[in-house]
Parts: structure tokens; C-alpha cells; sequence
């Protein structure tokens, strides 16, 4: 605002009759004060950015202040519980509890043994000792006279595949007269 008041001053002035042009000493006065004008504005620009950047600094340095405040109240925190924690104790605990666990496998195989022999009878081995046998003579493999109560099948093993396809066409023949009256009727 004080520039463009000057300015039009200097404006006035050359416009009035008898002044010099260049060497009017107002006139130079006026331009003079103006130049100074422009300066102490670029002046008052420049200090006013210098002084947002030190309250950006400010900001800046109250941040890393509190986080410091923050990791140290983290690390005594940290400390104590490293302090709380007796680590021949819990390494005792942690021992104590891998052997425990070995012995809670030990006593499941040992449970996993005795209900297998209590459930298994002489048919299931038996009838396992068939299947090998049928399995081997499949194979091509003769069986030496010294296994005992082994012999080579006379007929396929039934599977339950078999079975399900033995039961299947029975089904089918059961419902075949019943969808050909269907059928007859339309």
C-alpha cells in the first residue's frame, strides 16, 4: 500500500511543469524512498519465512523430545520386567515342562499299544495274513512250504468295491420293472 502511494507521488511530481526530469532532487528523493520501501518489504517476506522455519524446528525438536521421554519410559519398563523375570527359573520351568510332555507321549503310545492288543483278535490277523498272501500271489511270488497257514486264493478277494457294485445292480433290477410302468404310461 505505502509503494503504490509513493509510486503515484512520483507520478505527480514529473508530471508538474519545471521539474527536471532525472536530476529533480524530490524526485529522486521519492525514488529513493521507494527503493527502500521494496527492500524493507522483501526484508519483512524474508524474516517472516525465517520465522516459521524456526517454529517448524521448534515443533520439529518438542517431537524428538517426547519421543525420547516415550523410549525411555519404555526401556525402564523394559528393564524391570527383565529384572521381574528370574531366567534360571524359567528355564527350570521350561525343562520341566519338555519333560512332562515326553512322558505324556510316552504314556499315549503306551495307551494307543494296549488298546490295539485288547481290540485285536486271531480273525483280524488271520484274515491280514490272507490278504498277503493273495496280494503275493498276485505278484507271481511262490510261497516257500515253511510259511505257515498260508495258501494261494482260489478266487478274487471281494473288495468293497465289488460289493457296492454287487449292491448297485441289485437296486437297479429292484426298480427296473417300476420306471418301465413309468415309462409305459406316458
Amino acid at each position: 500500500r505505502e509503494e503504490k502511494k509513493i509510486l503515484s507521488e512520483i507520478k505527480q511530481r514529473a508530471k508538474q511543469p519545471g521539474v527536471k526530469g532525472m536530476h529533480d532532487p524530490a524526485l529522486k528523493s521519492m525514488a529513493k524512498n521507494l527503493v527502500q520501501v521494496r527492500n524493507q518489504k522483501d526484508k519483512l517476506y524474508s524474516s517472516k519465512a525465517q520465522l516459521s522455519s524456526i517454529g517448524m524446528t521448534a515443533t520439529s525438536m518438542a517431537t524428538q523430545v517426547a519421543a525420547t521421554a516415550a523410549i525411555g519410559s519404555v526401556s525402564t519398563a523394559m528393564g524391570k520386567a527383565n529384572q521381574a523375570i528370574d531366567t534360571k527359573e524359567m528355564n527350570k520351568i521350561m525343562a520341566d515342562f519338555t519333560r512332562q510332555n515326553e512322558v505324556m507321549e510316552v504314556r499315549q503310545e503306551m495307551m494307543d499299544d494296549a488298546l490295539t492288543d485288547a481290540f485285536d483278535n486271531e480273525d483280524l490277523e488271520e484274515e491280514a495274513d490272507q490278504v498277503t498272501g493273495q496280494v503275493l500271489a498276485e505278484l507271481g511270488i511262490e510261497m516257500d512250504s515253511n510259511f505257515v497257514g498260508l495258501s494261494a486264493p482260489s478266487q478274487m478277494p471281494v473288495t468293497v468295491g465289488a460289493v457296492a457294485a454287487a449292491e448297485e445292480e441289485a437296486a437297479l433290477a429292484d426298480a427296473m420293472p417300476d420306471l418301465k410302468a413309468r415309462l409305459d404310461a406316458l
